[in-house]
C-alpha cells in the first residue's frame, strides 16, 4: 500500500504512525490561501505544510510547477529554498559545538588561519568570532556575483573574503551578510574533515530521510523542479535560479553555499523542522540537545544598530527570532524562529503553539522578504 506523506513524515520524525487529521479549519484556511494566490496570479503554484512535533496537521499543493507544460505543483515538488539554508547551517555548527570541536566565542582565525590578517578600513587588525559570523554581526563584506561565479570551494570563498576590510567593528552592528554564514559552513568542513555537502548528507539529510534536499539536484529532482517565475505586466515569466551561477543543477563545481544554496521540498523541510521542534530528536536519534537549540535560536542582536532589519525580529545562529510579533509574524508567538528564502519560501517554528509551518513557492518579485503581504497571508492561514 502506498504510504502518504503524513505517514512517511511520522516514520521519519517520531518512529510511529500519525493519525490522519480530519479536514478542518486549518486545512480550509490553507487551501483558500493557496488557491487565492494562484488565482490572483501572484504565484504559479504553492505548497503548504503545517505540523506539530507529533504529526502533520495539514499539507497540500495548488497550481502549477511548470506553466508551459501544465505540470502540477505537488508536495514533493523541488524548489530552491535559498536562505532557508541558513538554519540548516546553524544546526550543523551547533552539532560541532556539542561535540566540542567548535566554540561559538572562538575567533574564526582559530579554524581559518587566513582570518588572522583580517583588517578594518584603516588597516588595523580585527578579530571576528564564530557567533558574530553566524548572526550577521561580524561586518564582513560579501562577494560580488562575478567573483562568486569563479569560485568552486568554500575554502576559496574564505581566502578571498579575508582580504576585504570589515565594514564596521565586529559586534557593534547588525547587517545581513551572506559570507558570514559561509564562514560557518567552512569551519564545519575543517573540523569534520568533510565537504560541507557531504557532512549535511551524512549527519542530517540521510538520517532524517530528507532524500530530496541537496546543493546539487539530480535528474529525478530536476524533473520535479518548481520553476521560478517573475511577475510582469504581461504575466509570469520564467527565471533561472541565480544560485546556479551559470552552471547546471547537478554541477558540483559550484561551491556548497551554506548561506543559501540548498534545494528541497516541503516534505523534506518539514522533517528538519519537526526534529528541531521536538528538541533535536527524530528517528530515535539525538541530533541536538534542547539546550543547544535554545543557544542557537536566542537573540544575539539585542542593543545593536540594525541595518535593513525587520522590526520585531532578532537574529541567532543562522535563525531569525521573533521578539515582538507584528505584521507578517502577528500570528506567531514571541520566541518563534525560522527563516525565509529569496524566491518566497518560508519556514517558522512556534514552540509555544507546538507548531511549524512551511511555504514553498518560486517567485522573484513578490515583495521584500518577511515584509511581503503574501507571506503575511500564509502565516495568518497557518495560525488557524
Amino acid at each position: 500500500m502506498k504510504r502518504t506523506f503524513r505517514m512517511m513524515l511520522a516514520a521519519a520524525c517520531m518512529g510511529s504512525g500519525f493519525a490522519k487529521e480530519n479536514a478542518g479549519t486549518l486545512d480550509t484556511a490553507l487551501s483558500v490561501f493557496r488557491e487565492g494566490v494562484v488565482e490572483a496570479k501572484d504565484v504559479a503554484g504553492a505548497v503548504t505544510v503545517v505540523g506539530s512535533k507529533e504529526r502533520v496537521l495539514s499539507s497540500g499543493a495548488t497550481g502549477l510547477a511548470d506553466i508551459a507544460n501544465k505540470r502540477p505543483m505537488k508536495t514533493d515538488s523541488v524548489a530552491w529554498i535559498a536562505s532557508m539554508s541558513k538554519p540548516v547551517t546553524g544546526v550543523a555548527v551547533m552539532m560541532m559545538v556539542e561535540e566540542g570541536r567548535i566554540s561559538l566565542d572562538d575567533p574564526v582565525a582559530k579554524y581559518l588561519p587566513e582570518f588572522k590578517d583580517l583588517k578594518d578600513a584603516e588597516g588595523k587588525e580585527v578579530t571576528v568570532t564564530v557567533a558574530q559570523c553566524m548572526s550577521h554581526t561580524a561586518g564582513l563584506q560579501d562577494l560580488t556575483k562575478e567573483e562568486e561565479m569563479g569560485l568552486s570551494t568554500l575554502d576559496q570563498v574564505m581566502k578571498l573574503t579575508a582580504t576585504r576590510p570589515v565594514k564596521f567593528a565586529p559586534g557593534t552592528k547588525w547587517a545581513y551578510c551572506q559570507t558570514g554564514i559561509n564562514v560557518g559552513g567552512r569551519i564545519v568542513e575543517v573540523v569534520s574533515q568533510q565537504n560541507f555537502a557531504d557532512f549535511l548528507e551524512k549527519r542530517l539529510f540521510g538520517p532524517l530521510g530528507m532524500k530530496d534536499t541537496s546543493f546539487y539536484p539530480n535528474a529525478d529532482q530536476v524533473a520535479r523542479l518548481a520553476l521560478a517565475y517573475k511577475k510582469t505586466d504581461v504575466g509570469l515569466e520564467v527565471e533561472v535560479p541565480r544560485v546556479l551561477a551559470g552552471k547546471e543543477y547537478g554541477d558540483t563545481s559550484r561551491y556548497p553555499r551554506a548561506n543559501g544554496g540548498l534545494f528541497s521540498t516541503a516534505e523534506d523541510f518539514s522533517k528538519f523542522l519537526a526534529m528541531v521542534l521536538n528538541g533535536g530528536e527524530a528517528n530515535g536519534q539525538n541530533f541536538l540537545k534542547p539546550e543547544s537549540i535554545q543557544e542557537m535560536t536566542k537573540s544575539r542582536t539585542d542593543g545593536l544598530e540594525k541595518v535593513g532589519f525587520v522590526e520585531g525580529n532578532a537574529y541567532g545562529i543562522g535563525w531569525i527570532r521573533v521578539v515582538n510579533p507584528g505584521g507578517v509574524t502577528a500570528s506567531l508567538s514571541p520566541g518563534s524562529y525560522g527563516h525565509g528564502g529569496a524566491y518566497g519560501t518560508q519556514a517558522w517554528i512556534d514552540p509555544v503553539k507546538d507548531r511549524y509551518s512551511v511555504l514553498i513557492i518560486q517567485h522573484t518579485n513578490i515583495g521584500n522578504g518577511d515584509n511581503s503581504a503574501l507571506r503575511g497571508k500564509f502565516q495568518q492561514a497557518a495560525g488557524k
